[in-house]
């Protein structure tokens, strides 16, 4: 009996060490980044940015979030922003890196990026942040709806504006999404025999909440050939423009991300590191 008492008592030991422990709080001083998922926060010690003068296409759009997230920086009055339009035209590089520039000019600012699974515990984040004497941009990457889903658009509209548990004063959101209304729209939303202009109206009713928002579309030739010169430049590689414009065809657009793998290939074919 002495025995087998031992033997349970050194199982009941080492399923104690292999079960997870309680999740630490997170210490929101100490980091210039978080993550926030189904787990709760945990830090990140260098956010990943290119240099603001290396986004090129996008100067209106750059100066107006620059000049937003200083603001939030600095504990005035700042907007929820939307970021919407064409793929790889450098939304979310653009706020990470307007972060880091509020960061280094001394702002008292950290980023929260959502995991798109933990947005409906946006309420118990917002709480958590509410206590903290910082100020936060909370990021939601690529956000969109699933059909049916009118649950969450409903309670994101009341997080961002007059809802009881509206996001706190030293809290604001910023949010990238491929389309405006953030919510799928289909053709019948136009058949309604109703009032044809209901269903589109309650999906564009979330995009009023943000006070800034900016539209992204396909660069130009011009554009992209700027961006890819700027690269270029940046890290000591020799731009073939044509090549890049046959690069661009092959993949059948052209913006920002599309030059960024072109430079990734020129950097790798000269055995040059990037970053």
């Amino acid at each position: 009996m002495e025995d087998q008492a031992q033997l349970l008592a050194r199982i009941a030991a080492a399923l104690e060490q292999l079960a997870p422990g309680a999740c630490e709080e997170a210490d929101w001083q100490a980091h210039p980044a978080y993550v926030w998922d189904t787990n709760g926060a945990r830090g990140v010690e260098r956010i990943e940015a290119p240099a603001l003068g290396l986004l090129r296409g996008i100067d209106k759009q750059k100066h107006a979030v620059i000049g937003n997230v200083a603001r939030l920086a600095k504990g005035d009055p700042a907007h929820d922003m939307l970021l919407w339009g064409s793929r790889g035209m450098g939304k979310s590089a653009l706020l990470r890196a307007s972060v880091v520039d509020a960061q280094e000019s001394g702002g008292d600012l950290a980023l929260v990026q959502v995991a798109t699974d933990a947005v409906t515990s946006l309420p118990t984040l917002f709480a958590k942040l509410a206590k903290v004497e910082r100020n936060f941009l909370v990021f939601l990457d690529d956000l969109g709806f699933a059909e049916g889903d009118s649950t969450t658009p409903r309670h994101l509209r009341s997080w961002l504006d007059g809802g009881v548990e509206a996001r706190p004063q030293n809290v604001r959101l910023a949010v990238t999404s491929n389309r405006r209304a953030i919510l799928p729209r289909h053709g019948s939303e136009q058949d309604d025999p109703i009032n044809p202009r209901d269903a589109v109206d309650d999906n564009l009713a979330l995009a009023d909440r943000f006070g800034l928002s900016l539209g992204f579309h396909n660069a130009s030739q011009d554009d992209y050939l700027d961006i890819l010169r700027g690269y270029a430049a940046e890290y000591g590689l020799e731009l073939d423009e044509a090549e890049a414009l046959e690069w661009s065809k092959r993949r059948g657009a052209r913006s920002g991300r599309i030059a960024w793998h072109f430079i990734t290939e020129l950097a790798g074919r000269a055995g040059k590191q990037l970053g």
